[in-house]
């Protein structure tokens, strides 16, 4: 019993390439998760200017405040020693470092502006008024938010804060004692956002970046800003129609996708699953070409299936006709053996002989002329079944088999000619079978010679074996191939030994055929070439 595949669920081919090309079409939808990722690169892109943007302005207001220190300009705390940069790193980058992911840098909203304790000096008071334009101007293309304050952090420069104090606020603490301190806090937009600003973390938020001012190793003041980082949904929901139109544009295309997959592999597929299942039940028709094959692997594979499926169904008629045919030619010395082989045990069986010896004799000679017939049949079934084996890269030279078939029968005439030293693409015990039987049936039908000319042709080597026995008639040139047809049953012909050239060449690739003769018989053989 042949096995199948374990009965268990499987997808089908289309779900596979529906479930694919869903994929395909969320892809954009899912991509936008992934944009989350980007916001604390967008985080530090925002903090990055603020550094850039404050530490230009914290190099003017220092040379503001060295301007003034004669005229009594008071400076901040000292910086200790430790946190003194080195004079001779002439580089000292400030690199961003706020995680939005992790959460530790995100604070509360910023507190407001306390009243300050006293007010600024006069020259800290001034050096704001000369900040201010340059400020104004900033703000105008960087969109960012700018407050310079004095060593005990009074706003001496910004819009709606100058004279109160932010001293209390976390960040500004830690700059006033001489670092660099940024901070994530949450904001209050000044109206809604839009749905799609639910995706992102990044729009909740203000980054606030407090850069000290030193001047002789102490703090002289604050450059304190702050910005809304940038975010792309805001882009995004600005041209949402053609986004729309974008993804309308994806889903078109994944439609498309998915009618030229159905078309080059859905449905020759369901097709030739449906003709392997007409196949199965019997149904001839089945193996006419498919009506649409989709693609030249999918055309090969269906014309290879199809030629298999119409071979093994060609193969199944002959081996039933075969087996009809096989049948009758056995039926007839089976019989006869066993009719004389029942009266010969009668005849012994009896108290008088009732068969003289010349009939007993004939009994005899009857069983083995039969006996001998069936051994002829079976070798013959023999040679049949080693003639439609398949070939394994077999090869020999005209030569050699000319040789073999001279040994063969050696009282007959037997000239060759031509191309003889060729090789051909079928073993040298197969192709002496050919031959044999050819020479065979001659010698059987009065040839008293045998003549074969070898010609090699492009992708083959032509044989003609032509002999001057008796011709054959016109009512049987059509059936001499067919198994058991014999003109010589009455002298122990089987009928097979064509049906075996023929079989044997055509499983190799070759072919034979009776060709026209005004004299004798003449065979074509086409022998594949080497």
């Amino acid at each position: 019993m042949t096995s199948r595949a374990r009965e268990k669920w499987r997808p089908s081919l289309g779900l596979v390439i529906f479930a694919m090309l869903a994929s395909v079409a969320m892809l954009p939808l899912v991509g936008l998760f992934f944009f989350r990722l980007y916001d604390n690169q967008l985080i530090h892109q925002t903090q990055a200017e603020l550094i850039a943007q404050s530490r230009v302005l914290a190099a003017v207001y220092a040379r503001e405040v060295e301007a003034r220190l004669a005229a009594g300009a008071t400076l901040g705390a000292e910086i200790p020693p430790e946190a003194r940069p080195d004079r001779e790193d002439q580089l000292t980058p400030i690199r961003p470092a706020l995680d939005l992911a992790a959460g530790r840098d995100l604070l509360r909203r910023r507190p407001n502006a306390l009243p300050a304790n006293a007010p600024a000096s006069p020259a800290y008071v001034e050096i704001g008024t000369r900040l201010m334009p340059i400020i104004l101007e900033t703000q105008k293309v960087t969109l960012a938010g700018f407050r310079i304050l004095d060593p005990r952090g009074v706003v001496i420069a910004g819009r709606d804060e100058v004279g109160q104090s932010l001293a209390h606020i976390e960040e500004v603490a830690t700059a006033l004692r001489g670092q660099y301190r940024a901070a994530l806090r949450i904001r209050k937009p000044d109206k809604p956002p839009p749905p799609i600003y639910s995706i992102s973390r990044g729009v909740g938020v203000h980054v606030f970046s407090a850069m000290p001012v030193i001047v002789n190793n102490r703090v002289a003041g604050v450059v304190y800003t702050s910005r809304t980082p940038s975010n792309i949904f805001d882009h995004f929901y600005q041209e949402r129609r053609k986004f729309i139109l974008a993804g309308l544009t994806v889903v078109l295309a994944t439609i498309v996708i998915g009618l030229i997959f159905s078309r080059t592999i859905t449905r020759p597929m369901r097709e030739l699953v449906d003709r392997a299942k007409r196949i199965g039940r019997g149904d001839r028709d089945a193996f006419q070409p498919l009506a649409h094959y989709g693609t030249r692997e999918f055309a090969q594979l269906s014309d290879s299936f199809l030629d298999m499926a119409e071979q093994l169904s060609r193969r199944s008629d002959y081996i039933a006709t075969f087996s009809s045919h096989l049948t009758h030619e056995l039926k007839s010395p089976l019989t006869s053996i066993k009719g004389a082989a029942e009266l010969l045990l009668d005849s012994l069986q009896s108290k008088s002989d009732t068969l003289t010896r010349m009939e007993q004799k004939n009994f005899i000679s009857n069983i083995l002329g039969d006996t001998g017939r069936l051994e002829a049949m079976t070798q013959r079934l023999r040679e049949l079944a080693r003639a439609e084996a398949a070939p394994q890269n077999e090869q020999t030279e005209l030569s050699t088999v000319v040789s073999g078939l001279k040994s063969r029968f050696p009282t007959r005439a037997i000239e060759a000619a031509g191309d003889l030293e060729r090789s051909i693409g079928m073993s040298s015990e197969k192709a002496l079978i050919v031959l044999s039987h050819l020479t065979d049936n001659a010698i059987r039908h009065n040839a008293k010679s045998v003549r074969l000319e070898a010609a090699a042709e492009e992708a083959s080597i032509k044989v003609t074996v032509s002999n001057d026995g008796d011709p054959i008639s016109e009512a049987n040139r059509e059936k001499i191939f067919d198994a058991f047809f014999t003109t010589r049953r009455d002298t122990g012909g089987t009928g097979m030994g064509l049906s075996i050239v023929q079989a044997i060449m055509t499983s190799h690739g070759g072919s034979i055929r009776l060709l026209p003769s005004n004299h004798g018989v003449t065979f074509e053989l086409q022998f594949p070439a080497v």
